[in-house]
C-alpha cells in the first residue's frame, strides 16, 4: 500500500476518530493546510478506491472508516523505505536516527532495551 503525504494526513486524522465525516476529518487533522472540503472528499473517494478506507451513507452524509490499521500501514511504509532508499540495509537508518533525529536519552533505552528483547528471543529459537 502507497499512501502520499496528503493521504498520511487524512489517514492518521481517521485513525484518530472514526468513524467520520469528511468536516471531521479536516477538524482532526493537525496541520492547517486550508484544504477544500471537496479536496478532502476527493482524498477520501482515492483512499477508498485503493481499499484503504470504508464509506458508508447515513441520509445523505457519508460516515468513513480506516479499513487498514495504522500499523500494518507504517509497516509496509517502512519496508518501502527499508528497500527501496536504504537498499536493505540498517546502518543508514541508525546513523540517521542517532546522529540527526537526536534520539531522547528515553529513546535510545527504548531502542536498547528492543534490540535486547530480539536478542533475547533470537537465542531461544
Amino acid at each position: 500500500m502507497k499512501l502520499s503525504e496528503a493521504e498520511w494526513q487524512i489517514m492518521n486524522a481517521l485513525w484518530k476518530k472514526y468513524p467520520a465525516t469528511a468536516r471531521e476529518i479536516i477538524g482532526q487533522m493537525e496541520t492547517d493546510n486550508g484544504w477544500a472540503y471537496t479536496t478532502v472528499k476527493t482524498m477520501l473517494t482515492r483512499l477508498a478506491a485503493k481499499g484503504v478506507v470504508g464509506e458508508e451513507k447515513r441520509g445523505n452524509t457519508s460516515w468513513y472508516m480506516p479499513l487498514v490499521d495504522q500499523s500494518s500501514a507504517r509497516k509496509s511504509a517502512l519496508e518501502t523505505v527499508f528497500d527501496r532508499v536504504l537498499d536493505g540495509t540498517v546502518a543508514p537508518l541508525m546513523n540517521f536516527l542517532i546522529e540527526e533525529r537526536k534520539l531522547s536519552r528515553k529513546e535510545r533505552e527504548e531502542l536498547i532495551r528492543m534490540l535486547r528483547e530480539s536478542e533475547r528471543k533470537g537465542k531461544k529459537t
